[in-house]
C-alpha cells in the first residue's frame, strides 16, 4: 500500500468472469479504506505480480484510534474488515507494454508516414520562406511611405 509491502498473495482462484485473490496482510494495525483503488500490476523482469492499493480518501487520526478489523462494528466503518472483499482492476503489465511498443514501431515503419512527414516539413519551409519574403516587402513599402511623407511634410 502506497509503495510499501504490507502482505502477500495467499491464494488465487481463476473463475470464468473474474479472478479471486486472497491476500494476507502482515499486521492487523494496517487499515485499508473501503474507498481504495486496487490494481494488479507486473513488475520486474520475471513478471512478479503485485497488488497496488491506493487509498482515495484522507483518513483522520480519530478514525484510526483503537480501531480493530476483527470487531462487529468494523462493518459500518470506512475500513475493510477481516475477510472483506474489494473489487480491483487490472493494472499495467509487460504484455500491454510490448503490444503498444510493437504497434508504435509498426506505424513508424510505414513509408507513407515518412513521405507525409517529409511533405509537411517541406511545406513548412516553403511557407516560412514566403512569410520572410512578404515581411521583407512590407518593410520596403513602409520605408518608401516614410520617405515620401518625410519629403512631403519637411521640404
Amino acid at each position: 500500500m502506497r509503495g510499501i509491502n504490507i502482505g502477500y498473495v495467499d491464494k488465487i482462484q481463476v473463475k470464468y468472469n473474474y479472478v479471486l485473490i486472497k491476500v494476507n496482510i502482515n499486521l492487523s494495525s494496517i487499515l485499508i479504506p473501503k474507498n481504495s483503488l486496487v490494481e494488479t500490476s507486473q513488475t520486474g523482469l520475471l513478471n512478479d505480480t503485485v497488488i497496488d492499493i491506493t487509498p482515495l480518501q484522507i483518513i483522520n487520526n480519530q478514525d484510526v484510534e483503537k480501531f480493530s478489523v476483527f470487531t462487529k462494528s468494523c462493518v459500518k466503518s470506512i475500513f475493510l474488515c477481516h475477510y472483506d472483499y474489494i473489487r480491483g482492476e487490472r493494472g499495467l503489465n509487460y504484455d500491454d507494454l510490448v503490444r503498444a511498443a510493437t504497434r508504435i514501431s509498426q506505424r513508424f515503419d510505414d513509408p507513407m508516414l515518412f513521405q507525409l512527414a517529409s511533405m509537411l516539413l517541406q511545406n513548412t519551409i516553403n511557407i516560412s520562406n514566403e512569410f520572410i519574403e512578404v515581411t521583407d516587402n512590407v518593410a520596403n513599402i513602409t520605408i518608401l511611405i516614410y520617405d515620401y511623407l518625410y519629403k512631403l511634410f519637411f521640404n
